[in-house]
């Protein structure tokens, strides 16, 4: 379970890894390797004693860096280190809360992507009824072709197999309409390829099938994902705070509140971003893991939590294998 965390990365670094890191040491007994500025995080990663392994890296690739090809070179930023720790051998999965896009870039060129993977793709699970509906792609790529979408699906559909225990996942296609034929020139030309997928495809879904807990996997372009994700996120928020100010109103209200405080507390841990943590850039050559840039310490743990229990489950062999005989059918099939 050998885990790099990234300790530059967050908004307000390195304070929600340090203490994420420390958190970390004290519930699991595998080393923890940190990367970032040496002068910085020795003073503050000292209680963990050689529980941690800190490794150097005296630059940071800020939230502000573009996506330069001399950045992307630059051996001495922290995420850069940290993914060559993974490439090396010497760790086996890569947590950052930092620059998504420096994230995905890095992790093309340190590591590569999984051999006939076309795109790789960021994976959020989104709270449903029922339980958990895995989203991809929600940021890594802005245009897509169907061929994309369609890997996009068998990956995800890989992760809720290891990560949800779902035996055989539903994969559905958003769009503006349930009917075949509906959306997009990209959803259109996407349907059919995942028809004659061999995957559990369920058709097109509108966002009342989606969080109606009707498939396991949505499969959407990056652009239309990440849209989909913020503003999910934003009307969560927007709920949970209408939903206190009125229970706060009166004292009939507050009384009523105390009751209901168990479902309320319930329903608080499930919208809570800080439970996920981090979320998988599935189709890298290595599992790389990237958080919210306003991550705290609890998030930055749940990230570290999530890797490691990717590791448990070989996600990153599974992916391979999947990949594999997917293309191996294709090419027999022709």
């Amino acid at each position: 379970m050998r885990i790099v965390l990234d300790a530059m990365g967050s908004d307000k670094y390195p304070g929600p890894e340090v203490e994420a890191a420390l958190t970390y040491a004290k519930q699991f007994s595998e080393p923890l390797m940190v990367v970032g500025q040496r002068k910085v995080l020795e003073p503050l990663l000292r209680p963990a004693g050689n529980a941690i392994r800190l490794v150097d890296a005296p630059d940071v690739f800020e939230m502000t860096d573009t996506l330069s090809p001399r950045a992307l070179r630059n051996e001495q930023n922290s995420m850069g280190v940290g993914m060559d720790l993974v490439k090396n051998g010497e760790a086996d999965a890569f947590v950052t809360a930092g620059n998504t896009g420096g994230a995905m870039a890095i992790g093309l060129t340190r590591l590569g992507r999984i051999k006939g993977v076309k795109r790789p793709a960021l994976t959020a699970p989104f709270p449903v009824a029922g339980g958990t509906c895995i989203v991809l792609d929600v940021g890594a790529n802005a245009e897509c072709e169907p061929e994309y979408l369609l890997q996009f699906a068998l990956m995800g559909s890989v992760y809720a197999q290891v990560l949800l225990g779902v035996a055989n996942p539903r994969i559905g296609l958003l769009s503006n309409g349930e009917e075949a034929g509906k959306g997009n020139d990209l959803v259109k030309a996407t349907y059919p390829l995942l028809e004659g997928s061999g995957l559990n495809f369920i058709g097109n879904v509108e966002g009342k099938e989606l969080f109606g807990g009707e498939a396991d996997v949505v499969v959407t372009d990056g652009f239309t994902g990440n849209v989909l994700m913020k503003s999910s996120e934003a009307v969560a928020k927007l709920m949970t705070e209408r939903l206190r100010a009125g229970i706060m109103s009166s004292t009939r209200t507050k009384l009523g509140g105390l009751l209901a405080r168990p479902a309320f507390d319930g329903l608080r841990k499930e919208l809570d971003p800080r439970e996920v943590g981090a979320i998988p850039l599935l189709g890298i050559d290595g599992l790389v893991f990237v958080g919210h840039g306003r991550s705290d310490g609890q998030a930055m743990f749940s990230a570290l939590k999530l890797a490691r229990r990717s590791m448990e489950a070989n996600l990153l062999g599974t992916l391979a294998g999947a990949i594999e005989s997917s293309l191996s059918g294709a090419k027999a099939a022709a």
